[in-house]
């Protein structure tokens, strides 16, 4: 039983399981950016733009009792497409922040490889 709680506190403190835990907490934490984004930014215009019309509402009755509620459906296709703009929004504008910043960093050349630099330049006027 020693050994049981000895690999449990293993696999629970390692490195893996821990990120796989803040991974998942900072999902969640981008989802409710994501969905606030995708809910109230680019729906209302959406909306707007189609007359506020509600897809869900959609269905037709087939064998008497039977409804096929396609509606729900075409909204769930649409919620994913513009929740889906909204997260390429979100990385496309994080993609280009860290770009700059590498950018920046490449641009800036440490003491280091500058000597290295002079170095390799006064060899190859040598030969």
């Amino acid at each position: 039983m020693k050994n049981f709680f000895r690999e449990f506190q293993t696999f629970a403190l390692h490195g893996n399981a821990l990120d796989l835990a803040i991974g998942v907490v900072i999902g969640a934490a981008f989802n409710q950016v994501t969905t606030a984004l995708a809910n109230n930014i680019l729906t209302p215009p959406l909306g707007a733009l189609i007359g506020g019309f509600d897809f869900s509402k959609l269905s037709f009755t087939l064998l008497g009792d039977a409804v096929i509620q396609y509606g729900t459906f075409l909204q769930a296709v649409l919620n994913f497409i513009i929740i889906a703009f909204a997260l390429f929004l979100i990385v496309k504008a994080i993609n280009r922040l860290t770009h700059r910043k590498r950018q920046e960093e490449v641009a800036k050349e440490s003491e280091e490889l500058q000597v290295l630099k002079e170095i390799r330049d006064s060899l190859r006027s040598r030969a």
